[in-house]
C-alpha cells in the first residue's frame, strides 16, 4: 500500500525536485538524502528561504519519502511496517534531529522469515549510518514493543507518539492502540517515576525562562515538558494541551529549528552568542525585533509551559484511578481555611458557599491563604476567578489591602502564587503596570531573573527583614514596585515614582504613604550607587543624601533595607559583607546628621595603621599588615611604603599575585607615607604570610620581579573560560558636591584586572584617591575616585583618553608602562 508522502511525491511543501530526479537511486543509499537537506537548509541563489515551519514540514516529507520508498524497495510490507517515533514520529523534525524508527513484525512463520527481517532492517539502517544521520532503532513484533515498554518509560512515551511510514498500517494502528491502552491502564503504577524522572531532567537543565543560556529541550518550561502534558492527556487524566501552549510549541520548535540552521548541527541549548544570528536570520518568522525580544518571548512562553506542566501534574495525581480499598475511600474532606477558602485534595480552592462576583477582595484572600499554607491554588479555581471575579474599585477597600500584605509578608510562599495569578490573568487586573515587565528580560548579566520576577524575589527577600523597619507594609510594596517603571524609554526611577504614586493612591494608602511609597521608588539606587561611586567619608556626600531624603528617618530605614533585598533578589553573590558595611557606614553616618548630630569626618587611621607608617618612616622599606584572618570575606590587607607614583598598581598586582581578590580600596597618607587597606578574599581558600607580601611587594618596586609577566602566567593556568563576556563600558559621574570626579568599569572578572586599570589610571597622570571593587561572577564593577596632579579638572578630550586606556587595560590585558 502505497503512503500519502509516496503518493504525493513529497515536495508539496519545498523538497527540492532533485530528489524527484533521483527517485532510481534512492532506494541504494541516504546520500541523496542528506543532499536533499542540505538544499533545504541553504537554498541556491535565488530560491525562497524556507522558515522554520515550514522547513520543518519539508524535512518531514522529505524523510517520509526517502524512508517508505526505501522500506518498499527492501521488503516492508504484509506482516511487517516501518513505525516513526520521537521528532519524526510528532512530525517536530528539526534539520539535524535523531530519527527513531521502529520495524514492527507480526512474528508469525518460520526461522527463515525472522532472518528475513533482520536484513530488511540491515538494509534500512545501514544507508541512514553510513550517510551520518543520527539513529535510534529497533526491530520488534507488537507484543516484545508493548513488554518492554512497560519497563521502560522512554518507550513507553515514544509509542505514544508512533506514526505510520511504510508497509502494513494495520500492523502499525495495532500497536499504537495496544501501547495507548496499555499506558492508560498502567498510569497509576508509572506515575510517580514519570514525575521523579521529570524533575530530575528540571534539576539537570535547569529553568528555559530564566537561564541565560537556555535548553529549549529539557529545560523545565521546554519541549519536553510539552510532551509530558501529551502523554498525560493520553491517559485520560487531563485535558490536552490549551491554545497558549500549542503556541509556546511553536516557537520552541521554530527557534530549535533556526538553531539547528546556523549551528550546522544537533544544538538543544540557545547560547548567548546565537540569540542575535538567529534574530537576525529569522526575525520575522519567529515575530521578534531583536534578541531581548526573542528572549521575553521565550521566558514567556516557557512560563506558560511551567504554569501549565505544574498544574496538570496535580490535577493527574488527583485523577489518577483507584483500585483496592482506594477506591471504597470517600472522597477528600474540604477543610475551612478561611472566609470562603478551604483545602481540598491537597489544593486551595474556593468554598461551595463562596461569592465570587460579591466579593472583590476574594481573589486577594485566596491567594494569601494559599501563600500563608504553602498549598497550590486549584486550577478550576483560578479559571473561576478569572471569569467571574469582579474588578477592585479605587481606592481599594481595607480589606483588600490587608490581604495583599499578607500576600507579600508570606515570603517563600507567595512567589508561585504570584505567579499562578499572574498566568490566568488574575495578577494584572490587581496591578495593570504589570504588562510592561512581565517576561522583560534583564539587560545586566547579574540579574537571574525577569525583571517581573525578579520583583517578586525582592519582595520575598524584603518580608524576612520586615521586622528591622518601622513600616513593613511601606517595604512590602516598595519592594513589590521598586522597578515598575522599567521596559520604556525613560529613566526607570522617574517612571516608576510617578506610576507608584499611582499605585498607592489605587490601593487607598494615606496620602503621606503614597508619597513615601513613591520616593522609595524614585531613590531606591541612591544608596548603593553613593556607596560605591561616592566616598561615605566625605561630608558633602552624607549631606548630600539626607538633603535628597529630605532628613526623613524613616525613609532612610526603608532604602537601607530595599537595597539589602534588592541585591539578594538580584541574583548570587550581589549583596557581600563588604557591600553591607559599606552602607551601613553611610546610613550610620546620615542618621548622625538627621538626629541633629555634626556632620561625621573621614575615620582616623587606626593606630595599628599608624605605627606601620612609622615603621616604613623609619626603614624606608614597605610593610604588610593582615587583619581578621579567621574571616575570609572581611580580611584587611594593609599596605604601606614610601609614596609615590604607581604604587596602588604595584600593591594589587601582588595582592593578584598571591590569588587575592580585592574587594575595596581605601588610599590614605602619614607623613609622606602611603597607607593602603584592601578588603580582600582568598580565591582558594589559604590566605598567604604577609612576610611573603613583603618580599614580593619589594621586589617589584626596586623592579627585580617582572608583575606583568608573572600575572600573565598565572591568568594562563588558573582562568577558566566562562560564558562570553559582555561589552565593557566606562560611565563617568560628577559630584557637584566634592567637586570629585568618579569613573566606573563595568567588564569582565579577571586575575590581575585591578592592577591593569590602577596602571592605566596612574599611566595617564590621574591620582586615585578610592576604589570600590565590585564582583559579581564573572561581572565586575569598579568605581575609582581621580584627581588630577595639578587638581585641574577633566575635560572631555582628556576623559576619551582616559577612558581608551581603560578599556584596553581591562579588555585586553595590556598593561601601559609606569610612570
Amino acid at each position: 500500500m502505497a503512503t500519502d508522502a509516496q503518493r504525493s511525491g513529497a515536495t508539496g511543501n519545498g523538497v527540492p525536485s532533485s530528489l524527484d530526479d533521483e527517485r532510481g537511486t534512492t532506494n541504494g543509499d541516504a546520500v541523496d538524502l542528506v543532499r536533499a537537506r542540505a538544499a533545504l537548509l541553504d537554498p541556491p541563489p535565488g530560491a525562497r528561504r524556507l522558515g522554520p515551519a515550514a522547513l520543518r514540514e519539508a524535512l518531514v516529507e522529505l524523510h517520509d519519502f526517502w524512508l517508505s520508498t526505501r522500506a518498499a524497495a527492501v521488503g516492508v510490507g504484509e506482516g511487517s511496517a516501518l513505525i516513526a517515533v520521537g521528532a519524526l514520529g510528532r512530525q517536530e523534525l528539526a534539520p539535524y534531529s535523531d530519527l527513531d524508527l521502529v520495524l514492527v513484525h507480526d512474528g508469525r512463520g518460520r526461522r527463515d522469515d525472522r532472518e528475513r527481517i533482520s536484513q530488511v532492517a540491515d538494509a534500512l539502517w545501514y544507508p541512514l549510518w553510513d550517510a551520518g544521520i543520527g539513529l535510534d532503532h529497533s526491530v520488534r513484533t507488537v507484543g516484545e514493543a508493548i513488554e518492554v515498554a512497560t519497563t521502560d518509560l522512554r518507550v513507553a512515551l515514544g509509542l505514544l507518539e508512533a506514526r505510520h511510514i511504510a508497509g502494513d498500517p494495520e500492523l502499525t494502528e495495532r500497536l499504537a492502540a495496544t501501547a495507548r491502552q496499555a499506558w492508560r491502564a498502567g498510569i497509576r503504577g508509572r506515575f510517580d517515576d514519570l514525575v521523579d524522572a521529570t524533575r530530575t531532567r528540571w534539576s539537570r537543565s535547569g529553568e528555559v525562562a530564566h537561564r541565560i543560556e537556555p535548553d529549549l529541550k529539557n529545560g523545565h518550561g521546554g519541549l519536553r515538558d510539552i510532551q509530558l502534558l501529551d502523554a498525560l492527556a493520553a491517559a485520560q487524566l487531563v485535558d490536552r494541551p490549551t491554545v497558549d501552549v500549542q503556541d509556546a510549541r511553536r516557537l520552541m520548535l521554530d527557534l530549535r529549528v533556526e538553531l539547528h540552521r546556523r549551528a550546522g548541527r544537533a544544538r538543544d541549548v540557545l547560547q548567548a552568542e546565537d540569540a542575535h544570528e538567529v534574530v537576525a536570520a529569522a526575525a520575522a518568522d519567529l515575530g521578534v525585533t531583536d534578541r531581548f525580544d526573542l528572549a521575553r518571548a521565550l521566558s514567556g512562553a516557557a512560563r506558560t509551559v511551567v504554569f501549565a506542566t505544574d498544574t496538570a501534574l496535580r490535577s493527574a495525581r488527583n485523577a489518577l484511578p483507584r483500585r483496592g480499598l482506594a477506591a471504597l475511600r470517600r472522597t477528600p474532606a474540604r477543610r475551612p481555611l478561611d472566609d470562603g477558602v478551604v483545602e481540598h485534595a491537597g489544593e486551595v480552592v474556593l468554598a461551595r458557599d463562596a461569592q465570587v462576583t460579591r466579593e472583590p477582595a476574594l481573589v486577594l484572600r485566596l491567594a494569601a491563604t494559599a501563600a500563608r499554607t504553602g498549598l497550590p491554588i486549584g486550577a478550576s479555581t483560578l479559571h473561576r476567578l478569572a471569569d467571574a471575579a469582579p474588578e477592585l474599585r479605587e481606592p481599594w477597600p481595607r480589606a483588600a489591602l490587608s490581604e495583599l500584605l499578607a500576600l507579600l509578608g508570606a515570603g517563600d510562599g507567595m512567589v508561585d502564587v504570584v505567579e499562578a495569578l499572574d498566568r490566568t490573568g488574575l495578577w494584572g487586573r490587581l496591578f495593570p503596570e504589570w504588562g510592561a515587565v512581565r517576561d522583560l528580560p534583564p539587560r545586566d548579566r547579574q540579574h537571574v531573573w525577569t525583571v517581573d520576577r525578579h520583583l517578586v524575589e525582592v519582595t520575598r527577600r524584603a518580608a524576612e527583614l520586615t521586622t528591622r523597619v518601622s513600616r513593613p507594609d511601606l517595604l512590602l510594596l516598595g519592594a513589590l514596585v521598586h522597578d515598575i517603571g522599567k521596559g520604556r524609554d525613560e529613566d526607570h526611577s522617574e517612571v516608576g515614582e510617578r506610576l507608584a504614586r499611582h499605585i498607592g493612591r489605587r490601593l487607598g494608602l494615606w496620602p503621606a504613604d503614597v508619597e513615601t511609597l513613591a520616593a522609595m521608588v524614585r531613590h531606591h539606587l541612591l544608596l548603593p550607587h553613593t556607596a560605591s561611586r561616592r566616598d561615605p567619608e566625605d561630608p558633602a556626600t552624607v549631606e548630600r543624601v539626607v538633603e535628597t531624603l529630605g532628613a526623613d528617618p524613616v525613609l532612610l530605614e526603608l532604602l537601607h533595607a530595599l537595597a539589602e533585598a534588592d541585591s539578594l533578589g538580584t541574583g548570587p553573590g550581589v549583596w557581600t559583607p563588604w557591600r553591607a558595611t559599606l552602607m551601613g557606614d553611610l546610613v550610620r553616618r546620615c542618621r548622625v546628621v538627621m538626629s541633629g548630630g555634626p556632620v561625621p569626618g573621614p575615620s582616623p587611621l587606626s593606630e595599628d595603621a599608624v605605627d606601620l607608617a612609622r615603621r616604613v618612616a623609619d626603614s624606608g622599606q614597605p610593610e604588610v599588615s593582615i587583619s581578621g584572618e579567621g574571616e575570609l570575606t572581611t580580611i584587611t590587607m594593609t599596605v604601606a611604603a614610601p609614596d609615590r607614583p604607581g604604587l596602588l598598581s604595584r600593591a594589587a598586582g601582588v595582592l593578584a599575585l598571591h590569588s587575592l581578590q580585592v574587594h575595596t580600596a581605601d588610599l590614605g597618607e602619614h607623613d609622606g607615607v602611603a597607607v593602603d587597606a584592601f578588603s580582600v578574599s582568598p580565591r582558594f581558600g589559604r590566605l598567604p604570610e604577609a612576610s611573603l607580601l613583603r618580599e614580593d611587594l619589594v621586589r617589584v618596586l626596586r623592579g627585580s620581579l617582572d608583575l606583568p609577566a608573572r600575572l600573565a602566567a598565572k591568568e594562563r593556568d588558573y582562568d577558566r573560560p566562562g560564558p562570553a563576556p559582555a561589552p565593557s563600558r566606562v560611565v563617568w559621574f560628577d559630584d557637584e558636591a566634592t567637586g570629585a570626579v568618579v569613573l566606573e568599569l563595568r567588564t569582565s572578572n579577571r586575575i590581575g584586572l585591578l592592577y591593569r586599570v590602577a596602571a592605566a589610571l596612574e599611566g595617564q597622570g590621574l591620582d586615585v584617591r578610592w576604589a570600590r571593587v565590585s564582583t559579581l561572577g564573572s561581572s565586575v564593577l569598579d568605581a575609582f575616585c581621580l584627581e588630577t596632579a595639578e587638581h585641574a579638572g577633566l575635560g572631555p578630550d582628556r576623559r576619551r583618553a582616559v577612558e581608551d586606556a581603560v578599556l584596553g587595560a581591562a579588555t585586553s590585558g595590556h598593561t601601559p608602562p609606569a610612570p
